[in-house]
């Protein structure tokens, strides 16, 4: 299996480290169990993904660390590996990191929460700065391309799905 393409592995569990651009969103996307258990079930086969555009292979579905997860979008080629995953009655997610040949060097992380309220949310937290020639030359450009792409997967999951 090809090394990961930076040094922070799980950072996105706690304090994002410095030196790379970093998002957190979040929303609620539901309430109660059966609204969580399907989204966990979608998130963990990769249909976040799917949903937002990406064409996707995985390794291993449900996804688990060591899973190797390959995505193409549009002429991108955008291969990760799953650096964390769990599932339990309150918390399902997943943390998948980048391998050589990614546009960027960073993690993102997956995260759906049951709340005792009965909300379920589902929030994503990465780090990343520019892995090849283009998105450094693209700076701005790759940023606002991440808020996008990070505002569709979060809009894949709910009460709709």
């Amino acid at each position: 299996m090809p090394p990961l393409t930076y040094s922070e592995v799980g950072a996105t569990a706690g304090e994002l480290p410095p030196g790379y651009h970093h998002v957190r969103m979040q929303r609620v996307i539901g309430r109660g169990r059966e609204v969580f258990e399907r989204a966990a079930d979608d998130l963990l086969a990769g249909e976040v993904q799917r949903r937002a555009g990406a064409r996707v292979d995985l390794s291993d579905v449900p996804l688990r660390e060591g899973t190797r997860v390959d995505m193409r979008l549009l002429l991108f080629k955008i291969p990760c590996l799953v650096v964390w995953a769990e599932r339990t009655d309150t918390l399902c997610g997943f943390a998948y990191g980048t391998l050589p040949g990614h546009p960027e060097r960073g993690e993102e992380r997956f995260e759906l929460r049951l709340l005792p309220s009965g909300e379920v949310t589902f929030r994503i937290m990465a780090f990343s700065r520019p892995g090849r020639w283009y998105t450094r030359l693209g700076g701005p450009i790759g940023r606002w391309v991440q808020r996008r792409t990070t505002a569709r997967y979060l809009r894949t999951l709910g009460t709709g799905t």
